[in-house]
């Protein structure tokens, strides 16, 4: 009976020393690439460490921090906060302050989350995107290669290569009536009545596109979906 108990007590203790190693392993998100002064959820984040659903990634003033997320990478530039998280299988980050720059080859490979917009790539083809957070209702979207959609509720609107835009959210009226019609829009000729300015959930303005400025080489790691 003993002998029984102490067999019991080595499977019971065996099953404690491993729940937290499964535990561990689930909502893993991605890995640490490359860091300078930067944090996980208030630790140190170095390299090759495992990023996990939840996470929050900050930076200093002079940091920046690159993860790698299934078939996407993702650099949260200085003085800048983000949270990492999985929505329906597809790794997202939630840019909280400051700005991001993301790159992937694969559309259901990542989303990045801002304010209350959802920018993500247009198709397959190797896209590179950056987003600021300018203010409360403000952003900066710039997309220096492939094509973004930036969808706000049921608006949703292309942004192509090499462009750039100031969006700003929940405009005024005054601002809705100045804006054109959203890209997609009918216009004369289509059959299509035009799409009222005033229905947008978003205003943009066109703006001089931002060069990108990462730590990794972009071109090299964009030449096929398996290197993101």
């Amino acid at each position: 009976m003993a002998r029984s108990r102490e067999i019991v007590a080595a499977i019971l203790a065996s099953g404690l020393l491993m729940t937290p190693v499964w535990g561990a392993s689930t909502g893993a998100l991605g890995t640490v690439v490359s860091s300078d002064h930067a944090s996980i959820s208030g630790a140190g984040a170095a390299v090759g460490t495992t990023i996990f659903d939840g996470d929050t990634l900050s930076t200093a003033d002079t940091g920046n921090v690159q993860l790698r997320t299934g078939n996407a990478r993702f650099q949260l530039s200085a003085s800048s906060e983000a949270k990492v998280g999985d929505v329906g299988g597809m790794p997202t980050v939630t840019l909280l302050r400051g700005s991001g720059t993301f790159s992937t080859a694969s559309v259901k490979a990542f989303a990045l989350n801002a304010l209350t917009a959802v920018i993500k790539p247009v198709s397959d083809e190797p896209t590179v995107g950056i987003v600021t957070v300018l203010g409360e209702k403000e952003l900066l979207v710039n997309c220096t290669r492939g094509a973004l959609t930036i969808t706000v509720g049921d608006d949703s609107r292309v942004i192509p290569e090499g462009s750039a835009y100031r969006i700003v959210l929940e405009p005024s009226a005054e601002e809705a009536q100045d804006q054109p019609p959203p890209q997609g829009a009918g216009s004369k000729g289509t059959g299509r009545p035009p799409l009222m300015a005033a229905r947008s959930r978003f205003v943009w303005y066109a703006t001089a596109a931002v060069a990108l400025l990462t730590v990794f080489a972009i071109h090299k790691a964009l030449e096929s979906p398996d290197r993101p």
